[in-house]
């Protein structure tokens, strides 16, 4: 899950895969909007035919976190 996460966030930020860690945070470390972050979740449900509960959502910080709550809905 954190590889495909991974490709996912390359599409949105201009960062070096490297870069992107479990504990990196979207906004802070990967430099994120929240508009690029729900967007991105938008992308994620329908890759991953799952369903983001948004309020939920509002609540990751980290890519770890991320692949923690899709690997829980999933």
């Amino acid at each position: 899950m954190l590889e495909k996460i991974t490709e996912i966030i390359l599409r949105y930020v201009e960062v070096n895969r490297e870069d992107i860690k479990p504990e990196s945070r979207f906004m802070e470390d990967l430099g994120f909007t929240s508009y690029d972050f729900m967007s991105m979740l938008g992308e994620i449900e329908d890759e991953l035919n799952v369903e983001v509960n948004q309020e939920e959502a509002a609540n990751i910080r980290t890519v770890q976190e991320a692949v923690d709550y899709l690997e829980r809905i999933s």
